[in-house]
Parts: C-alpha cells; structure tokens; sequence
C-alpha cells in the first residue's frame, strides 16, 4: 500500500486559477510531467502527487495540501526536501508551510541527539531558562575573542558561541581561535565552578565541516554552531550523523533565501535532520518577525513530533537584558535566550553587564513561581 506524505503550501492566486495552480505543485513535486504522457498504470496510481484539499485563508491566497509519495523521497534528506519543495520553490508565489510524514519515514530521520533534556543535563540546569551569548564582531584578533570568551563564562553565561561569521579567515584562523577560546572557557569554569561551555562555528565544504569537527573534538568541545541553510541540509545531516556526541546549535543564516514558513524551517525541519537547539530571529529586534511567527517557530521545536526529541528554542537578534523578563514569561524557561551585541556595548563594563543578564534570568524561574 502507498504511504503518503503531506506538504502543504501557501499559493497567490485568482479564485479562478487556484485549482489550475494546485494541480500544477502537485505534478512538479512528484512526475514532473503531463499526466498524459505517462503510460504506466503504477505511476499513476502511486507515484502522481494529488491535491488533497484547497482552503481560502486570504484575499487571493489559498492553503493547498498536496499527497506525496512517501516512496520518492528514499527516505533521506537531499530527495526529501527535493520532493516536497524542489521545482515549487521556483515558483514566486508559492510558500511551503508545513509538512507531515507518515511514521514509518519519520523513523528513517532520528532528529536530534541530545535535544532539550540533553541540553539540560549537560549544563547541570533541570529547570531554569538558559544563557548565551557571541563573541563578536570578526575582524578582532584571536586574543580579543579569547578575553570575550573568558569574561563571558566568568559572568556565568550557559554558551559562549562564535559568532556566526567567525570561519576561517586569516585574521582567526579556525586551528588557531578554537583551542585558544575553549581553553578560556575552561579557565573561566575553574574559577567560577559553574560549567559553561564554548561553541565554535563549523561552516564550509563538507570536507571541511569533517575536519573542523575532528579538530573541535580533539579539544574538547561539546557544543557546535552550524548554519544548515549555508552548509546544506543533506551535509548537516551527514555531519550530525558522523560526530552525534556534539549538541548541534543551528543557525538561521540564509534561511530567509528560501520560500519556507520560519515555524516549518527553524521548528521542524532543522529538528528533523539533527539540530538540538535553533536559533531564531525574535520579535521586536533587528528583523521583522511577528510575535505569533516567534511562538510558532518555538512551538513547533518543542511539539511532540513521532520519536523526534524535542529541541531548544533561542530566540536572538536584536535581543536586550532589559527584555530578560517579557521574553521569558512569552517563551517560557525551556528556552535559552542568546544575546550578544547588547552585552558588548557595555565595553568596560562587560562582566558587569552579562552578570546582570545571567541574574536576570536564572532567577525568573524562582521569581515568577514564589507565591
């Protein structure tokens, strides 16, 4: 019998053309072909996508799910997402919003290794919310950064991770910066007793996404920064698989280049292919997300989902200490708030500053729950 999976797409269109448009996705993301130039009763009858339902949502804009065959995909990363948004991502008016996968295919994806609870347990932190901040901006010199990282774990931040621009430029080199930064968090935990934890950035060829890795673990790294959307989801993947003793902590760079709703992208699929805690722009920062397109995206991280572990919501951009408790009671304390550039202009008075912030919301919990 097919297994059938679900995607569902947000389409532009005159009430007259919405069936003619339907039908179209369906045909693209599955025999890219007209149905009249297929002769073989099988691809017919189990392969050809079919529109499952058509629902007004707007003025000229229509929710349209679509049955995909579970079997087209293979069960893995690259040819799932080619199947569920490949030719249709080249249309300008269509948006891919949701995805359901029947459970014998959810099953091929482990998703996360660690997720929320093994976050938690590595940090020693059962139930408060959490902290990070980014050592930022690049151009600085590696001893800069290191001083950063160090202040940063003194001031008793969770992670202290790259900025997401740090690579491997000449100014910071990879080999250079990673056992400089760890070795300062590390001294940072040997003075304050509170495990902190320092998260290089891994980005470019799969080839040296491998050796990166390698040379993180050989130093003693436990928590990584990885941008999906840049490096590709199928090589995320991959290296999720090959090195499944790092937390994986995804950022949303270049996720804006595709048409795919942030709540399916950051929530789900970043989740589904390996991702133990998502970076997110939050409301009321440097982008322009909605409050209800924030709590969507950490809804959808932490929502049951088959076997998939639940993964950690950080909302970031733009975040300030002053917005500590607003975005804890919106969030809630499964979520780690990730602030940098508002930390850094503190300039001398930097481990005041992210004291203050690590105060603010270690004790929400407490703060809000003493009757």
């Amino acid at each position: 019998m097919t297994q059938w999976l679900q995607a569902t797409y947000l389409v532009d269109a005159q009430p007259a053309e919405i069936e003619a448009r339907a039908a179209a996705i369906a045909l693209e993301q599955s025999v890219e072909c007209p149905l009249e130039a297929i002769g073989d009763q099988r691809v017919l009858d189990e392969i050809v996508a079919r529109v499952s339902g058509i629902t007004l949502v707007g003025e000229q804009r229509y929710r349209v799910d679509v049955r995909i065959a579970a079997e087209t995909t293979g069960g893995e990363p690259a040819q799932l997402m080619n199947m569920v948004f490949g030719n249709g991502s080249l249309w300008e008016h269509v948006q891919f919003v949701d995805l359901t996968l029947p459970q014998e295919l959810l099953a091929r994806f482990p998703g996360p290794r660690h997720g929320i609870a093994g976050i938690r347990a590595l940090l020693g932190a059962p139930e408060r919310a959490l902290t990070c901040a980014a050592i930022k901006p690049q151009g600085l010199p590696i001893a800069e950064l290191t001083r950063l990282a160090h202040t940063f774990a003194l001031g008793g931040v969770d992670i202290v991770k790259d900025d997401h621009g740090l690579a491997d430029q000449a100014y910071s080199p990879f080999a250079r910066r990673i056992p400089a930064c760890q070795a300062a968090v590390s001294e940072a935990v040997r003075t304050t007793g509170k495990r902190a934890f320092y998260a290089p950035n891994l980005i470019g060829t799969p080839r040296v996404l491998r050796r990166h890795a390698q040379l993180a673990r050989d130093e003693g790294v436990r928590i990584v920064l990885v941008a999906p959307m840049i490096v590709g989801l199928p090589a995320f993947y991959d290296l999720v698989a090959e090195f499944p003793e790092f937390v994986y902590l995804s950022h949303p760079s270049f996720g804006g280049a595709a048409r795919i709703a942030p709540p399916l992208l950051f929530g789900r699929l970043f989740r589904l292919f390996g991702a133990d805690a998502t970076i997110f722009v939050n409301y009321g920062g440097r982008f322009a997300y909605s409050r209800d397109d924030s709590a969507a995206i950490a809804a959808a991280a932490r929502a049951p989902w088959g076997d998939v572990r639940a993964v950690l919501p950080v909302p970031a951009g733009g975040m300030s200490v002053e917005r500590v408790d607003e975005l804890l009671a919106f969030y809630s304390c499964d979520t780690m708030l990730l602030i940098g550039g508002n930390l850094l202009i503190a300039r001398d008075d930097l481990l005041s500053r992210t004291r203050a912030f690590v105060e603010a919301t270690e004790s929400f919990h407490s703060r809000v729950t003493v009757p």
